[in-house]
């Protein structure tokens, strides 16, 4: 249990000695100075107020209540009636013992929803947020315990399909095979495209074979299971090359659903949600009315009697319930889909698809932007494939390393430089808070100074670097921590603020959080290794012992963090 939920428990249970409603809280939060303790209490205000009754009296009485012995070395009230506690140093050092445990919760079934590219193009920057911000939610989601379902909700179903399986067809007549023919997919789709714009009997072949893969065509379906197996292997390999855990199981595409697209329908009809107009069906949403009191349409069958996105995000959301048994649905889409997901959940819960019990959560994200403040183009405005901006990353994270250090091996400065190079991608996007748009900057991301990756990786190689100059296994070393100097204190208390933090990146979904807090404990390791010495002759062995302890938690944690969030660390750099 972390030092604030201990706090909080002993707080609860002075306030309620008091009578105080179970509803005011002790408000707990870090001090921002040294000098006003290492934690805040500030919930007597709000009692006071509650009970009508002086601020600090009542601040004073909860303190007369509050058993910390053992915990607090130094408890006082002030203004109005704050209260700060200074936490024991052999308090602080015993707790350290157990920075490594993980939580225990009582686990349940999370569906995410993440990454879900269409499998008509190659994966581009646009797919980039989606994939990480939702695997790094995953990867935190299973470190609590919690069962975690990923589902990639590719889109591998609609109209374009029958252009490209008609262009597919037309190339392996001509001899071509089907993972060459594919091999770009970009420059396939063009093709396809073209021919598509240019030639009316191409385009009347490609719109009837959208209704034979509809139907069930043999022949259409064999080219159509191809060109998505080319596709699917495209997108493994950018999900390898990013470590990111999505893999073929977790691949849940929108043809996956079709046999359940009509009884949507029908069931929508007969609860009356869904009426026709102008010859489709349509949702209208009195809930979502606009600001003149007009209600939101969503269109879930068209008038020719074919499904949209909305049909397809309706009956996943009864399979996540049904089949799959989630507590809570986790939708990461960006921004731009906001009323979408607020459509869906809604006819969702209307319809009966989804009870109150399970939660339905769309986490938005903004968008990528380039130095001119707009989207993030190649030079010549076409769209960046993500393939390509891994490679150039790498590329520049390997130049690096060649500078800053030569006497690497060619497989270490290998090995480097992609760790380097896509962990400062990564961390870029989810050290930004995720509801705004950032400025991708190559200079600021892979800078060693400052809130990036190569600087959280560094701090972890500076500890390892520690070690081998002590001749010293970091992961077999154990010894006890005393707490001597206000760097070490400060260090142990960032220490143990991990699972917190953790705990409230996995409600809120903002791993920028769990970022700045890395960076923090990094910043205070590099503050605690500069003023307090560590192999010097001077230093006794029990001080020592006791600091390379303190760095041996540093390092399993940064690992620990930077693994949460998909990012690797190495022992040199």
């Amino acid at each position: 249990m972390s030092i604030k939920n201990i706090l909080n428990l002993r707080f609860q249970a002075a306030m309620q000695s008091l009578n105080i409603p179970s509803e005011c809280s002790p408000l707990l939060t870090l001090s921002g100075k040294p000098q006003f303790g290492d934690y805040q209490a500030n919930g007597a205000m709000g009692a006071a107020k509650r009970l009508k009754t002086n601020p600090r009296q009542l601040a004073q009485q909860i303190v007369d209540r509050l058993d910390l012995e053992g915990i607090a070395e130094k408890i006082e009230i002030a203004g109005p009636g704050f209260i700060n506690i200074t936490v024991n140093n052999h308090f602080l050092s015993d707790c350290l013992g157990n920075c490594l445990e993980k939580p225990s919760l009582k686990p349940e079934t999370v569906v995410i929803d993440y990454s879900a590219p269409n499998l008509a193009k190659e994966m581009h920057v646009g797919h980039l947020r989606s994939t990480i911000i939702g695997d790094a939610l995953a990867r935190i989601l299973d470190y609590q315990g919690q069962q975690v379902i990923r589902q990639n909700h590719m889109g591998d179903w609609g109209t374009q399909f029958g252009m490209l399986i008609a262009e597919l067809e037309l190339q392996l007549s001509h001899g071509e095979r089907a993972e060459l023919a594919l091999s770009d997919l970009e420059v396939f789709y063009q093709q396809a495209k073209k021919h598509f714009d240019a030639d009316p009997e191409f385009a009347d072949t490609a719109r009837a074979y959208v209704v034979k893969l509809q139907s069930g065509d043999a022949n259409c379906l064999k080219l159509w299971k191809q060109f998505i197996d080319v596709s699917v292997a495209h997108n493994s390999a950018i999900y390898q090359q990013l470590n990111v855990g999505l893999k073929a199981e977790h691949i849940k595409p929108e043809s996956a659903y079709n046999d359940d697209l009509q009884w949507v329908i029908d069931h929508l009809a007969a609860k009356q949600l869904a009426v026709e107009s102008d010859g489709a069906k349509v949702v209208f949403l009195e809930e979502l009315a606009d600001k003149n009191g007009d209600p939101s349409a969503m269109i879930v069958q068209k008038s020719g009697g074919g499904f949209l996105y909305a049909t397809t995000d309706l009956a996943a959301l009864r399979y996540r319930v049904n089949q799959l048994n989630a507590a809570r649905i986790l939708y990461f889409i960006d921004a731009r889909q906001s009323l979408h997901m607020k459509q869906v959940f809604t006819t969702g819960r209307k319809a009966g698809f989804v009870p109150d019990s399970v939660s339905l959560q769309h986490h938005a994200f903004g968008t990528m932007m380039g130095s001119d403040g707009k989207p993030f183009k190649t030079r010549t405005g076409g769209t960046v494939k993500l393939a390509d901006l891994l490679v150039e990353a790498v590329q520049r994270a390997e130049q690096l390393v060649r500078q800053k250090n030569n006497n690497l091996d060619e497989q270490e400065i290998k090995t480097i430089a992609r760790k380097v190079g896509i962990g400062a991608v990564k961390y870029a996007d989810l050290s930004k808070t995720r509801t705004n748009d950032y400025i991708f900057d190559w200079d600021a991301m892979l800078s060693f100074e400052g809130n990036t990756a190569p600087y959280l990786q560094y701090a972890y190689t500076r500890i390892c670097s520690i070690f081998r100059k002590a001749d010293i296994a970091m992961e077999k070393f154990s010894a006890n921590v005393t707490i001597l100097e206000p760097q070490e204190k400060q260090l142990a208390l960032k220490i143990l603020q991990f699972n917190e933090v953790v705990e409230q990146v996995a409600i809120d979904c903002y791993p920028h959080s769990l970022c700045n807090y890395l960076y923090e404990l990094s910043s205070l390791f590099m503050s605690f290794y500069e003023h307090c010495p560590i192999l010097k002759s001077d230093v006794t062995v029990e001080t020592a012992q006791s600091r390379l302890q303190l760095c041996t938690y540093s390092a399993a944690i940064l690992q620990q963090g930077l693994d949460l969030l998909g990012i690797e660390v190495m022992e040199k750099m």
